[in-house]
């Protein structure tokens, strides 16, 4: 992975970020009312409530990852019947569709409050178990802002126009990170107006915007990017 790549990221706070983006799904979480937690996600298949309660259920994994308990986890999955991450997530958001909506969002302020001080007092070159093995506390914080942002985005949460060109900015950053950490086919190269990108064959060029949301997964239905490309910027989520 090229250091230039390492030390584009490491010119932004994850802890920071982490916590601006806990904070603004907070801030429009707490707004809602029924109407609004039914509303359908920019998330396939889930409502605004779906992606609360994935949040809620994801602090398993990150408190497990911080406690050591992995082990715990896998078993639990397993007794549940749960194979891979796709299966763990929808068994989160069901685990949660009956229970008050105001325990969810308690649930998930809690759990995920704890999760970002904890890791904020480990510091960046902390290593940190997860299911890939030992990971950086710092560079873990990044895969979940990425998360963050893009959950912020699925909801719809505001973001404030004086802070939109940063926020782009780390965001790409980091998928240029995950795509070089991936090993993907993709291939980069960015100016300070667009970026260009090339695999199987086939290339384009791609606003900033629109490179962070191939890079989750998000770009909108009928965008002329080229699957081959679609697949291959694809890191993320």
């Amino acid at each position: 992975m090229g250091d230039d790549l390492l030390h584009e990221l490491d010119r932004f706070d994850p802890f920071d970020i982490f916590d601006a983006e806990a904070a603004r799904l907070d801030r429009f979480f707490a707004g809602l009312d029924a109407d609004g937690w039914r509303r359908p996600s920019r998330a396939a298949g889930w409502s605004v409530r779906d992606v609360l309660g994935h949040l809620a259920g994801e602090e398993l994994y990150n408190q497990a990852c911080l406690d050591g308990t992995l082990q715990d986890l896998l078993s639990l999955m397993a007794r549940e019947g749960i194979n891979g991450y796709n299966d763990f997530n929808e068994w989160c958001v069901r685990q949660r569709r009956d229970v008050p909506v105001d325990e969810v969002l308690r649930e998930w302020r809690t759990k995920n409050g704890d999760t970002r001080r904890r890791m904020r007092a480990m510091g960046p070159d902390a290593l940190l178990e997860t299911m890939a093995g030992p990971y950086p506390v710092g560079r873990q914080a990044f895969h979940y802002d990425s998360e963050y942002a893009t959950h912020a985005d699925d909801v719809a949460a505001p973001v404030a126009e004086e802070e939109a060109e940063g926020r782009t900015r780390w965001r790409v950053a980091m998928g240029r990170f995950a795509l070089a950490e991936s090993e993907s086919k993709a291939q980069v190269e960015q100016t300070a107006e667009q970026i260009w990108v090339s695999a199987g064959g086939v290339s384009a060029s791609l606003s900033p915007p629109e490179f962070v949301e191939a890079t989750v997964g998000r770009l909108p239905e009928g965008h002329p990017l080229d699957p081959r490309l679609v697949s291959a910027l694809r890191c993320l989520a």
